[in-house]
Formats: C-alpha cells, structure tokens, sequence
C-alpha cells in the first residue's frame, strides 16, 4: 500500500462507494456525495481522488459492459480492496475512540 494517510474528502469518496456497492461508477458518486454529504463535486477533482485512491491501494476499478444507454460506451465501476476496508475501519475507530474521550459538557451550547 503506497500511502496510508486518508483525506476527508478520499474517506468520503470511500464511503460513497461502499454504499452504492455494484453501483459504484462516477456519475453515481458525485451524486451520492450530493445526497449524502451536500457536497458537490467536479469531475476533475473527483477523476483525480479516484486516481489518487486506486495509487494508494484502497481501490480498484474495471470497465463495466457496454450499454446502450450509454450509447455502447462502458462505465468504469470501483470497489475498495482490502486495504481500503481496513483504513476505513481504522478511521471509524479513531472516530470513535476520539469522540468517546471528550467531556460530556465540552460540546455544549454556550451563548458566551
């Protein structure tokens, strides 16, 4: 694995893809970040973290079947491997132990 540090924006790529499973390909994506996170993406950044992903080992991609709705172009579908999996588990986990550690009354409103 190239490079084990994951950005916010790589941890919710990863996520997106883990959720839209066999559905995984880059117009789903960028809409599922729309839907999920309200975050809208460009092509080019999200063509790049999916590149940059792949370079790192916690994804891998192949051409789908051509469609004729696509006009028989194929769709470049994505799933995590292994290490993918685990570095988003280890990230949860820091999550969690992190969010576990602070003080019930640190994350109170104030008007002060």
């Amino acid at each position: 694995m190239k490079g084990s540090n994951l950005g916010e924006f790589e941890e919710l790529v990863l996520l997106t893809i883990v959720i839209l499973q066999e559905d995984a390909y880059i117009l789903k994506i960028q809409e599922e970040l729309k839907n999920q996170a309200n975050r809208s993406v460009v092509m080019g950044a999200l063509h790049t973290t999916l590149s940059r992903l792949e370079k790192k080992g916690f994804l891998r991609s192949e051409l789908g079947d051509a469609t004729s709705q696509r006009g028989g172009r194929r769709k470049r579908l994505y799933e995590l491997t292994a290490a993918g999996k685990a570095v988003l588990r280890e990230v949860k986990e820091l999550r969690e132990n992190m969010y576990r550690s602070i003080p019930d009354y640190a994350l109170k409103y104030s008007h002060g």
